[in-house]
């Protein structure tokens, strides 16, 4: 019997060959698809731990709690709900961002009114209800000039914004 070398052998065409060729198969697909599931988890999990710490908000709620109850809770209550000297603040950091809390803290306003245009008919009676002593003014004491306050303006935020939000409760934060 003479043995002779065929360049282009043909495969076996058997049941045997048929089954060891899709199970190979499947078992690389498994393979490649459990390699791919991980790697996009581990590729993923970085953004998502990036996006979770730029949304909360930058300075410490145990500071910001400490200047709230030095510089700001004889008016606005020691849980930040309001009394009749000055108003809830948590139903107001709902609804504004850092820089406008900064706004409000560090410059002074005297007028705690409803927003209306500048110039408008509703403006004008509102201050005159104030000149005419029928409605009260209320005066939010100028903290630009006071350093404690200054130098933990977004750690006064953080805590205000927390209370908002829920995340923190009406008592001291854990530091």
């Amino acid at each position: 019997m003479e043995l002779r070398y065929d360049p282009n052998p043909r495969p076996r065409r058997g049941r045997a060959s048929a089954r060891a060729f899709w199970g190979r198969a499947c078992l690389s697909a498994s393979t490649l698809a459990l390699l791919a599931g991980c790697a996009l988890e581990v590729q993923n999990t970085q953004p998502a731990r990036e996006l979770a710490a730029a949304s909360q908000p930058k300075g410490s709620v145990h500071t910001g709690w400490r200047v709230y109850q030095d510089k700001c809770a004889q008016c606005h209550g020691a849980s930040a709900q309001g009394t009749d000297r000055g108003p809830d603040l948590l139903a107001r950091a709902r609804t504004m961002g850092p820089r406008r809390f900064i706004e409000f803290v560090l410059l002074r306003y005297e007028w705690n009114l409803p927003p209306t245009p500048a110039g408008s008919a509703a403006r004008t009676a509102q201050v005159d209800d104030v000149l005419q002593r029928r409605a009260p003014t209320v005066l939010m004491p100028d903290f630009g000039a006071d350093p404690r306050v200054t130098a933990h303006i977004a750690d006064l935020y953080s805590y205000v914004s927390a209370r908002a939000e829920g995340i923190q409760g009406p008592g001291r934060p854990a530091p």
